[in-house]
């Protein structure tokens, strides 16, 4: 059986992975929408809210709050300028040459920020 001690954190896990061109490139092409989607279920889970109650005060129906929750999609600057405006977030985006990132990811800020897990 593993030891706990043995296991690597997520983060020694992603930096290691970052190393791989295809998954770097992957990563960097998904990372706004991951961190949009991060921010947002933080939120909602802070609040103790229902994907359902977070759309009536955003503004929208709960399928779009699951779509933005999944990570998949990209928002576009008007959903960010919405769930701002409603949650009181910061959405404030870097463009920069190489990519799109929101310039203080939930990860980043520390409030709510959940445990690392083990792998």
């Amino acid at each position: 059986m593993v030891k706990l001690s043995d296991l690597r954190t997520a983060d020694e896990i992603h930096e290691q992975d970052m190393r791989d061109l295809d998954y770097r490139r992957e990563y960097e092409r998904t990372r706004l929408a991951n961190d949009v989607a991060i921010k947002v279920i933080q939120y909602r889970t802070t609040h103790n809210l229902s994907q359902a109650a977070l759309a009536k005060m955003v503004g929208m129906r709960q399928p779009n709050i699951a779509r933005l929750e999944s990570g998949d999609h990209e928002p576009s600057v008007a959903t960010l300028a919405r769930l701002a405006d409603a949650l009181g977030l910061d959405f404030s985006v870097d463009i920069k040459r190489g990519g799109v990132k929101l310039r203080s990811p939930a990860r980043s800020t520390g409030e709510g920020e959940p445990e690392r897990k083990r792998a």
